[in-house]
């Protein structure tokens, strides 16, 4: 066996663990976001308040509320998986801005970690994201 058949073959099983590593991330991940977007949505008193001090309004809370259903659901679909991450990467950002300068909360040591989570699933799922795009193109 060549080296470069035997360093191809070594590889494979450190991908593997990788894979499912991601997607067990990805699977944790999407059940947290669904849960977090059931209260926005559902109008809990909770958000609608704390969506009331951020000062946009409550249009806001619907949007945010339905781009963390549809990239919890997205991380659960291999196509979509990478685009859903890269999505929800600017809904954690969006959100570290707002709870640092706006509500004046620590929540932000909470968004960074998911914002980075997020951006290393993006970036892993690179490849399918890329070929969606292309297929969308055609």
């Amino acid at each position: 066996m060549s080296s470069s058949i035997r360093a191809t073959a070594d590889r494979a099983p450190a991908r593997n663990r990788l894979n499912i590593l991601l997607w067990a991330a990805q699977i944790l991940l999407a059940a947290m976001f669904a849960l977090a977007a059931v209260p926005k949505l559902a109008g809990a008193h909770s958000a609608v308040q704390m969506f009331g001090e951020i000062g946009a309004g409550q249009w806001l809370r619907y949007l945010v509320g339905i781009a963390e259903l549809a990239g919890a659901i997205g991380l659960l679909i291999p196509r979509l998986a990478g685009l859903a991450a890269a999505g929800l990467a600017a809904d954690m950002a969006g959100a570290t801005v707002i709870n640092a300068a706006v509500l004046h909360s620590s929540a932000f040591a909470t968004t960074i970690p998911l914002c980075v989570a997020f951006v290393l699933i993006a970036r892993s799922r690179w490849t399918r994201t890329r070929s969606l795009t292309a297929a969308i193109r055609r």
